[in-house]
């Protein structure tokens, strides 16, 4: 392999990680954001909201892997705010801390859907 190459994969890389560690913060800010905005919907701490946007980020990533489909609920259809609605409140049973009842879940996810919209950068993992 030639040094330009390796050059390229070494900058795809570091830009990949960027990516992921960039969807993550903006993953917790939207979710902060929700969860002030969304009347039944708690995250006790900064650490549990840290955990909590891994845990959304790597969900939505794995569905958007094995089924093509991407949880987001705002300009994907009702797919897409299904998904959002489940994805925000399955997260409560692996995060200690994040609860959320099924109403607060449906108006989060309109919510999230909103503020994931106008938080600039590229949304995608």
């Amino acid at each position: 392999m030639s040094d330009g190459q390796l050059n390229v994969q070494e900058k795809n890389g570091s830009s990949t990680l960027g990516q992921i560690v960039w969807r993550l913060v903006t993953s917790a800010v939207v979710l902060a954001i929700t969860a002030f905005f969304t009347p039944g919907f708690s995250i006790n701490n900064i650490w549990t909201l840290a955990i909590a946007a891994i845990v959304l980020t790597a969900m939505d990533y794995l569905i958007t892997k094995f089924t093509g489909l991407h949880a987001s609920s705002f300009g994907r259809g009702f797919v897409g705010f299904v998904l959002a609605v489940a994805t925000l409140y399955i997260t409560q049973f692996f995060v200690a801390g994040y609860t959320i009842s099924w109403v607060a879940a449906i108006v989060g996810a309109l919510i999230y859907g909103v503020v994931d919209y106008f938080i600039p950068g590229n949304q995608s993992v």
